[in-house]
């Protein structure tokens, strides 16, 4: 990908393009809620997965030539990856409200963000996120409404989340990028998918209403976002874009209010707010790094 560390304007349209592609990420988490109705957790990240793969496999139709073990074994990890990803994060939002979930799992990236940056400042980054984290829970109803549980599915969400860039990195070397994406998510869905008609029968996984549910979380959540995250990405610098993706919680906090009710207290506003600010500072940081 084109990135221009060196641009000082920032053209509207990118910036349109990647808080576009946050608002369909987290619209397609949202999504997934509504689709417990009809499928389990489980469930609607094995169709997630499959649709994605057959939509980008379209599109990318990647060669199969030319690759060595080191590169399959990549793309493998990468899918892995995705599939954790997916799954976990599911996991949560089954037993937590979305915006805190989006805000947890941004702890992975931040805490590579901060690895990466290797800057005593970053240790100020990821104490202040972990004072967010903290007070997210929040008091009362509003704190008390999603199992701890969910805390730990967001956590290797999160995780998974930091090795999903890391391999996107790796496999950027040895495919193109849609490419390597349209095979890793093959890879995921052959991970999901067993799992998903052991929990929820193979039954339930061919039911119309399911399907239909799966096919407009893939877009939302992977043909769409990632389609625009791509073009964003050629087009501004990437700490630009890593500071328009931290927006990611609240947008997901805000779709999540008004589309399911599912209503934060100021304690969680205030800690999504602290997460928001170091991730923001993180990005900068290995901006910095990244410049020198």
């Amino acid at each position: 990908m084109d990135q221009d560390y060196g641009r000082i304007g920032v053209s509207p349209l990118p910036v349109v393009m990647t808080l576009t592609a946050v608002t369909s990420a987290n619209l397609g988490s949202v999504m997934v809620v509504k689709a417990f109705s009809v499928v389990g957790p489980a469930g609607i990240a094995a169709l997630r997965c499959s649709f994605a793969a057959i939509i980008l496999l379209a599109l990318s139709r990647p060669s199969l030539r030319g690759h060595g073990p080191r590169d399959w074994w990549a793309v493998v990890g990468f899918g892995a990856a995705i599939a954790a990803m997916n799954s976990f994060f599911n996991e949560a939002i089954f037993l937590m409200p979305v915006g805190p979930a989006v805000t947890i799992e941004m702890m992975g990236p931040l805490a590579l963000s901060v690895i990466l940056a290797r800057r005593a400042s970053g240790l100020l980054w990821a104490a202040l996120a972990l004072v967010g984290v903290v007070l997210i829970r929040g008091i009362g109803p509003a704190g008390a409404a999603w199992h701890p549980l969910g805390v730990a599915f967001a956590a290797c969400a999160g995780t998974a989340w930091a090795c999903y860039i890391l391999l996107t990195r790796a496999t950027g070397t040895m495919f193109k990028t849609v490419q390597a994406l349209a095979l890793a998510q093959v890879v995921a869905a052959a991970l999901t998918v067993p799992r998903a008609i052991i929990v929820e029968g193979a039954g339930t996984m061919v039911n119309p209403k399911v399907l239909g549910w799966g096919l407009v979380v893939a877009l939302l959540s992977n043909t769409i976002c990632l389609g625009l995250e791509m073009l964003a990405l050629r087009r501004i610098p990437a700490h630009i874009f890593s500071l328009l993706m931290a927006f990611g919680p609240v947008f997901g906090s805000l779709l999540a209010w008004l589309i399911i009710d599912q209503r934060l207290g100021l304690l969680p506003w205030l800690g999504i707010g602290l997460v928001v600010l170091a991730s923001m500072g993180a990005a900068l940081a290995e901006r910095r790094l990244a410049t020198h």
